[in-house]
């Protein structure tokens, strides 16, 4: 009886590529990690498909929880809070808004987030936390 044999697919790097050291932006590390963030288990994946070690991301993530992924470094204090009025509006309309009104927080290590004015103050609370830790 005869066998067949299996043969596995290989990879062929071009010579300059490997070893080589890339310089990632600022920009790139943000979008990586962002992207790597997106969904369940997508750390390796992302990974992968930048061809980065799953150590260099984690190191990238780590940075980007604590803020100082891509941030100036400026001294950490207080952020002003601006508040805006907008014009009046009928009442029917004004609770049709209020429903989907959201408030934009930047946050002192530059990203922005935007979350629904219904969010538990203790739920907004472990988000800071973990999006600009101090």
């Amino acid at each position: 009886m005869a066998y067949a044999s299996v043969v596995s697919p290989i990879e062929i790097f071009a010579a300059d590529e490997v070893g080589r050291r890339r310089h990632w932006s600022d920009e790139d590390k943000i979008r990586i990690v962002e992207e790597s963030l997106r969904g369940y288990r997508q750390g390796s994946t992302t990974a992968r498909r930048y061809g980065i070690s799953r150590s260099l991301l984690s190191i990238w993530r780590r940075e980007y929880r604590s803020g100082t992924l891509g941030a100036p470094e400026a001294g950490r204090g207080f952020v002003p809070l601006v508040m805006e009025s907008a014009p009046s509006a009928p009442a029917e309309q004004r609770s049709r808004e209020a429903d989907d009104a959201r408030i934009d927080i930047t946050l002192t290590n530059g990203r922005r987030m935007t979350i629904p004015v219904s969010l538990a103050p203790s739920h907004l609370a472990a988000l800071l936390a973990v999006l600009d830790p101090r």
